[in-house]
């Protein structure tokens, strides 16, 4: 009796002491992981199980990275906003019959999109691949990143980022998340807005709203699905841009599809 106690004490031990180990080198993994992109952003928090995702600034904890010295200085905002001025034009939105961008009051920003030899330079791949690493979805199934930028009184009224058109699911399928980042500080309202998350009441444009809002501030990013597991769109990714009361703000969104887009 005394024999077989012992084996069974030996094998929980030998057991437990493997599960200790594995825990340790998963977390190893990640820290390794999390490194090796360059990520500002050290933890997610989750607002009221509703799926929606705030990436907050932390700090940088780089180590012998390529990819991570080229955004060490943090300047991937300033590099956006620099490269999207000189081409901005009046925001469209997507037209649900032809699926072709059209001028519309419900969008009143101005905005650009990255072209694929832009999309080459290191520093837009090094933000590519960072988005990666945080929605877990491959760079090839991304669209080419777009910068916009609200001016006081401009917003965007509660829409859907996922297509009700057949003409754009033909290139990368259906939009599956989004991440949108903030690229500028010192802006009074501008919020981003998800009417239908959540149960309590929200700061949009200086109203309260019920939903739940997110500040903009520079360096953050919100990152949301537009679909759910079953692979159906979200009706409750409803979301928007609040109205801007002061200052300038300066945003980058990059979408994210079933396949890839290439």
């Amino acid at each position: 009796m005394a024999s077989a106690m012992k084996i069974v004490f030996g094998l929980l031990t030998f057991v437990t002491v493997g599960m200790i180990l594995g825990a340790l080198f998963q977390l190893s993994f990640i820290h390794k992981l999390e490194d090796s992109y360059g990520t500002k952003f050290p933890s997610l928090h989750k607002f009221q199980n509703d799926g929606y995702l705030q990436l907050p600034k932390g700090i940088p904890h780089w180590d012998n990275d390529r990819e991570a010295e080229i955004l060490r200085l943090g300047h991937e905002c300033d590099y956006l906003r620099a490269t999207a001025l000189p081409r901005l034009q009046i925001s469209t939105v997507v037209d649900t019959k032809t699926g072709k961008g059209i001028k519309s009051s419900v969008r009143t920003s101005s905005g650009m999109f990255l072209s694929s030899e832009e999309k080459k330079r290191p520093m837009i791949q090094a933000i590519e691949k960072r988005i990666s690493v945080y929605s877990q979805v491959p760079i090839e199934n991304g669209e080419l990143i777009q910068v916009l930028r609200y001016e006081k009184s401009q917003f965007y009224k509660p829409h859907h980022d996922y297509f009700s058109d057949t003409f754009n699911l033909k290139r990368g399928g259906q939009r599956v998340a989004t991440m949108l980042m903030y690229l500028s500080d010192n802006v009074e309202g501008g919020e981003t807005y998800f009417p239908m998350a959540g149960s309590g009441e929200c700061n949009c444009g200086g109203k309260v709203v019920k939903g739940l809002s997110v500040k903009p501030i520079k360096g953050d990013a919100v990152l949301f699905w537009s679909m759910g597991l079953d692979g159906q769109s979200d009706p409750n990714s409803l979301h928007g841009g609040c109205e801007v009361l002061s200052g300038e703000k300066w945003s980058a969104t990059k979408w994210m599809r079933q396949s890839t887009t290439s």
